[in-house]
């Protein structure tokens, strides 16, 4: 898994179209809005009953997929 590489915690989904990575800082708000600045929108898993989480859609095309992982490779270093 490619955001475990970078140092996000993460546990496979059961079939679901979305996940709940951990946030690589307490404040999972804070994080979703700091992604804002590397053009990712997610949302804190807070809203969910997950606080620091953030729920992470992959029902998407699969070249986003793969275009979003420059955007979390920056957004990892950051909190490096």
């Amino acid at each position: 898994n490619k955001l475990v590489g970078l140092g996000f915690e993460c546990v496979m989904p059961e079939g679901a179209f979305y996940m709940l990575p951990k946030s690589l800082i307490p404040d999972d708000k804070e994080f979703c809005n700091i992604a804002k600045e590397y053009r990712l929108l997610i949302v804190p898993g807070s809203s969910f009953g997950c606080p620091g989480y953030f729920r992470l859609a992959y029902c998407v095309d699969y070249n986003t997929i793969i275009n979003s992982f420059d955007s979390f490779t920056k957004l990892a270093e950051k909190f490096k």
